[in-house]
């Protein structure tokens, strides 16, 4: 999900303002002078000081998942739905209570104005500065910023969920967005996210495997702002300006999707805390308004599959298009943004070879 399409001029971007740091924990067998570490699930991970581990280059080269966690994958049946209907609910359990926990600290270390690692750039994407507890919030890329906010960001879970879903032997990170909506009933319309498409926004990346998680970090009902999904909308033609994120009236789109004969089923993603749905880049989704009479806090994690690289695009009057991510990471011998640099695109599965 994002808020605005920009024409962006490209540029090559200063290295090494930002800590290069990319992998929450090492998995399996490394080959750096920190010890090897298996990924586990429970109170033997939360054990673990992670974050020390957060601002170390590290190189990955092997996720092992555990038995309890190869539970929790997809089946080949859950696949297919995704591939059928764009969009998947995840078992329960997929993200510890302990984990959640931690990014709810790193979201409100954020928003009181705590930086681990600072953005090169401080305009031309989404960063809300909170004002009063009335107001939506939409902050990107945070889990270049927060470490609690990367830790749940990079969890090799998603990642392998992901690579499932999308029949791709390694996922990369692409963006996050941190999205917190206060509950307002005299003017709920203001917590409504508009219909759009997420490919839509990313015109420069080659793949169209690309894939959305969405975790809420508590329970979300039908009140309380539910992300919401076109069921199959994904294989839909003409999308690609499909981009109404700041549009509250919903039924506007719906009423016209539905004059243009398509078929108009929109899902709600009710979930359990520690559920996450998943959805594909080309299915049309949006949220509901929270009347809940609680916030809703969530993390958006846009994820990238091996093969996606940048591509020059156009838009349909001819114009160069550029993503803001193109600004954050180092660049190719031929001046393209290199969409694999770990730095900021870090690697959260890869098969076991």
């Amino acid at each position: 999900m994002r808020p605005e399409y920009r024409s962006l001029p490209a540029s090559k971007t200063p290295q090494n303002l930002w800590p290069r740091s990319y992998s929450r924990i090492r998995v399996g067998r490394c080959c750096t002078s920190l010890p090897a570490l298996r990924l586990v699930t429970g109170t033997e991970l939360q054990e673990l000081d992670t974050t020390k581990l957060i601002n170390q280059r590290s190189i990955v080269t092997e996720f092992i998942l555990s038995d309890e966690q190869r539970d929790l994958l997809p089946s080949e049946a859950d696949v297919q739905q995704y591939e059928a209907q764009g969009y998947y609910v995840s078992k329960e359990g997929v993200i510890p209570d302990w984990l959640i926990e931690k990014a709810i600290h790193g979201s409100e270390r954020y928003y009181r104005g705590e930086r681990d690692a600072e953005l090169p750039l401080k305009t031309g994407y989404s960063n809300t500065v909170p004002v009063d507890d009335t107001t939506p919030r939409n902050n990107e890329f945070v889990s270049l910023q927060i470490n609690e906010l990367k830790e749940l960001a990079v969890y090799p879970l998603i990642g392998a969920i992901a690579a499932k879903l999308t029949r791709s032997s390694a996922i990369r990170l692409l963006d996050d967005q941190l999205i917190w909506k206060p509950s307002s009933v005299e003017n709920a319309s203001n917590t409504i996210t508009g219909w759009h498409a997420d490919r839509a926004y990313w015109g420069t990346c080659s793949s169209d495997k690309l894939t959305t998680t969405w975790i809420p970090f508590h329970d979300i009902d039908i009140k309380r702002s539910p992300l919401v999904v076109m069921a199959g909308s994904h294989h839909w033609n003409g999308l690609q300006d499909l981009r109404f994120f700041n549009h509250k009236n919903l039924s506007d789109l719906e009423d016209r999707l539905r004059a243009e004969g398509k078929n108009v089923e929109i899902v709600p993603m009710t979930l359990k805390k520690g559920q996450v749905s998943f959805h594909h880049g080309w299915t049309v989704h949006a949220s509901f308004a929270n009347t809940s009479g609680k916030p809703r806090t969530s993390l958006a994690v846009h994820l990238q599959d091996g093969e996606n690289h940048y591509r020059p695009f156009r838009n349909a009057r001819g114009e160069e298009i550029h993503i803001f991510d193109e600004k954050l990471c180092r660049t190719l011998p031929n001046g393209d943004p290199d969409f694999a640099d770990p730095a900021v695109f870090p690697m959260i599965w890869s098969e076991p070879s």
